[in-house]
């Protein structure tokens, strides 16, 4: 077997193969450098959750031991929809919607494939073989060689057939066939052999195996990685604020940091080893180090360190770190403006008039009542007294007034109740 299917059995990234169980043939297969492997990604957003991460990861992993890879962006496919892993009907976008897509997602995938060399990347868009076909083609050439007894089988279909509330509509049923047609194509025009996806695609690639076989009588393969989910079963990657995505604008670099280092103890090796490339020795020893101090959470730290860096560089990794380390010890006053809006977009906060702090300024007390940190002064008045109320990261009194002075980058003050009752007070 290749080093790279060992590598994939050792990170649980080997789930199906089509030559046979164990992959053996496909071993042989990629034994041979300058293999060509294609992933499909679905337009259906203008960004890229982690969930799509280990499909670029993949193929990253390919490029590495020699291979070269294909990614095709769906903008053909996306217009139907792939009915696989869904309960219902996706919604129809337009043809603008999904170019805007795919020309957003298509930064990402730059990102983290090299382009440049023998093994470079090479970056398509399905549309552009898909559009020109002609209905009466694609029936002619493509779906006399599937059975529509076969095609009721698949996981996806058998579901929603049994589903009498939504069902499929004959567009989405239609989708394997399109799909199949990629493969051909792309094993026509690039040589492409292998198709790789999660275990929810896996009737998908074997249509496209299939019709290659049967069209040019040659063999093609397909490789499938299981579909991640949390300890419990839900799904991976979900938060209680919704997807963690790969682009800035979605996801701070902060946020995803702090995903990834409050990994479960029961997860976060699964993690190590598919989202990083750290070697299988250092993966082990990290392994050894977490199940004898878990309480050090020192595998979490390299898993963040190390996706954080992957996906926004070494920069933002440190800015997030540093962040992370000055909300833990309540020393923010020193974080950029950036760095603070990212921390605490989502904590509480409320607006008040800067006009308000001329002079001798406002008194602590009535600030926490307007914040409702506190609902009376007489409250308050407790909390500071016992130390338990912190000013930007410093602990304040009964008497302190807040002015200007109390402003970071001139708009924001930070309140703190205890360890973890965080308040912004914005001032305009």
């Amino acid at each position: 077997m290749s080093q790279l299917l060992l590598d994939l059995r050792f990170r649980g990234l080997f789930h199906q193969s089509t030559s046979d169980a164990e992959g053996e043939e496909l071993g042989i297969h990629l034994g041979t450098p300058g293999r060509v492997v294609y992933a499909g990604f679905d337009p259906s957003r203008d960004s890229l959750t982690i969930g799509n991460l280990l499909q670029i990861l993949l193929l990253r992993r390919f490029q590495l031991a020699g291979h070269r890879p294909v990614v095709v962006m769906g903008g053909g496919t996306g217009m139907i929809g792939d009915p696989s892993g869904k309960e219902s009907e996706r919604p129809v976008l337009s043809k603008e919607q999904i170019a805007f897509n795919v020309a957003r997602q298509k930064g990402v995938m730059e990102s983290l494939l090299s382009f440049e060399g023998e093994t470079g990347a090479i970056l398509l868009d399905n549309l552009s073989w898909l559009g020109p076909v002609s209905y009466l083609d694609m029936l002619r050439e493509v779906g006399k060689h599937f059975s529509v007894n076969m095609m009721i089988q698949k996981d996806s279909v058998r579901e929603r057939l049994n589903s009498r509330e939504q069902g499929i509509s004959y567009t989405e049923f239609s989708y394997m066939l399109l799909q199949a047609y990629d493969f051909l194509h792309l094993f026509d025009e690039h040589g492409v052999t292998v198709q790789v996806g999660g275990s929810d695609q896996w009737g998908n690639i074997v249509a496209g195996v299939e019709l290659i076989r049967k069209k040019r009588s040659q063999e093609a393969f397909g490789l499938t990685v299981p579909l991640l989910t949390k300890a419990d079963g839900s799904k991976f990657g979900k938060t209680e604020s919704g997807a963690v995505w790969l682009t800035t604008d979605r996801t701070s670099p902060y946020a995803f940091y702090q995903f990834w280092l409050n990994a479960g103890d029961s997860e976060v090796m699964k993690l190590l080893k598919t989202f990083t490339f750290l070697p299988r020795p250092e993966i082990e020893a990290l392994e050894a180090e977490h199940f004898a101090a878990p309480e050090r959470r020192v595998a979490q730290r390299a898993l963040a360190d190390q996706v954080t860096a992957l996906i926004h560089g070494a920069a933002a990794r440190e800015q997030a770190k540093r962040a992370s380390e000055a909300l833990f010890s309540g020393d923010v006053a020193g974080l950029d403006a950036a760095t603070l809006e990212q921390v605490f977009e989502d904590a509480p906060a409320s607006q008040h008039a800067k006009q308000s702090l001329a002079g001798a300024g406002l008194e602590i007390l009535e600030l926490l009542v307007a914040t409702k940190l506190v609902s009376s002064k007489r409250e308050g008045r407790q909390m500071l007294e016992s130390g338990a109320i912190s000013l930007n990261g410093g602990r304040v009194g009964v008497d302190h007034r807040v002015t200007e002075q109390d402003l970071l980058h001139g708009t924001v003050s930070l309140l703190r109740r205890g360890k973890k009752n965080w308040h912004v007070a914005r001032w305009s």
